[in-house]
């Protein structure tokens, strides 16, 4: 009988499945940072540095993970973030990935830069399914992906401001892998080490529609993509404003999120454009190393417009114990990325969702010895934060908006 389980007890063991069966710069693109890991070593050293602080005798014989996003209700705190590499991970890994969210009952976010593109992604998957913007430098090609998306379906966007210029991935330029994929010596010999990959993914892509691109690219521009190192090969746009934003506010109908917010005025900035969330987040520690971890903006970000709009967080979770610590802290929701990265590696569909179904098992684990009968219930009392520089949110000094492009902390 095949174990559902797949062997994996936590999301670590997947990550272990995962650098396993994947080539090994395939596997350091998803796994690690950016320069000298700074903040990717934070991201998690961060959770440590935050204690629970239990209640008992609380019957939490019905304890609930549910939670309503946008007027949604959703079966647990989770977002699957965009991460566009899904589809390296295993042949049209974005749909194996969002129908495992459909499961779980949490919605799924698809990439700009994902290898499926995002019509045949709705089409198949189900749920509810958010679409991730990058802006381009012709901002028209952008605009154009928004109009696809909002046709397409999908109830989200979400703009990632965070990643104007590429981060400095040193790993990428010596292990060589590109997209589209380009054949070097050093790679070659790592893909024939890996001959389940070579098969199952990189072959059925190949024999089908041709070396993976980047799907969701215009025509005109898709098929003259060159090969560069992975996250130096999407198209970049260092003049990104505010103006931008307001510019989508006013094309897309549905929710719009903003990500990669470290700084509470730009969340108020954010609400102010009209956004209807912020998603806190440093991206994995993928772009600007030594960046604050997105726990220790959280507080003051959740001070500054928790009350106005939606907060969700990202990056460095890996236990269902971090989720609740967030959770505590204000967010309203986390987005797990890297987790069911390892989980689609390990196994499709079944990888994700079994990725999904420990932090199922281990928030409902943390909220029973918690003394906590559901999420609603979470907030700073369970928690007791060891190092001074962190805090949790609470009454501080407000955060002022002075004019449409600055705000400044009152005195």
């Amino acid at each position: 009988m095949a174990d559902r389980n797949l062997g994996a007890h936590n999301i670590y063991d997947l990550r272990a499945m995962a650098l396993k069966r994947l080539p090994k710069g395939l596997f350091e693109f998803v796994d690690r940072g950016t320069e000298d890991e700074v903040s990717l070593r934070n991201n998690r050293e961060v959770f440590e540095r935050i204690r629970l602080k239990p209640r008992t005798l609380v019957d939490v014989s019905k304890r609930s993970q549910e939670i309503t996003l946008f007027g949604v209700k959703h079966k647990m705190p989770l977002v699957i973030a965009p991460t566009g590499v899904a589809g390296l991970l295993w042949h049209e890994g974005e749909i194996a990935l969002a129908r495992a969210a459909a499961e779980a009952g949490v919605p799924f976010t698809l990439a700009t830069g994902s290898m499926t593109g995002m019509e045949k992604v709705a089409e198949q998957a189900g749920g509810e399914l958010w679409f991730q913007l990058y802006m381009w430098p012709d901002r028209k090609l952008s605009h154009q992906l928004v109009e696809r998306a909002k046709a397409a379906g999908f109830k989200a966007l979400v703009v990632t401001v965070d990643g104007v210029v590429s981060g400095n991935r040193e790993y990428n330029l010596r292990n060589g892998f590109t997209i589209p994929f380009s054949f070097t010596r050093r790679n070659v010999t790592d893909v024939l080490m890996h001959p389940g990959w070579m098969l199952n993914v990189l072959a059925k892509y190949v024999f089908t529609t041709g070396m993976p691109r980047y799907e969701n690219y215009p025509s005109e521009i898709k098929f003259k993509v060159t090969a560069r190192p992975m996250g130096r090969s999407q198209m970049r746009n260092d003049s990104l404003n505010w103006d931008d934003l307001r510019d989508l506010r006013r094309m897309w109908p549905g929710k719009l999120l903003v990500k990669g917010i470290l700084h509470p005025q730009d969340a108020i900035l954010a609400a102010e454009c009209g956004a209807d969330g912020v998603i806190v987040s440093n991206h994995g520690g993928r772009n600007l190393d030594g960046a604050i971890s997105p726990i220790e903006a959280l507080p003051e970000v959740v001070d500054a417009v928790a009350k106005r709009i939606t907060v969700l967080v990202d990056s460095g979770f890996r236990r269902g114990s971090d989720v609740v610590k967030a959770l505590a802290l204000g967010a309203h929701a986390v987005q797990v990325g890297r987790a069911t990265l390892y989980g689609i590696a390990a196994g499709g569909q079944a990888g994700a969702a079994r990725a999904l179904a420990i932090f199922r098992d281990e928030i409902d684990r943390v909220l029973g010895l918690l003394g906590c009968r559901s999420v609603a219930e979470l907030g700073p009392e369970y928690l007791h934060i060891v190092d001074s520089a962190l805090r949790a949110p609470g009454p501080k000094p407000g955060l002022k908006l002075l004019d449409s492009t600055r705000a400044v902390a009152e005195a």
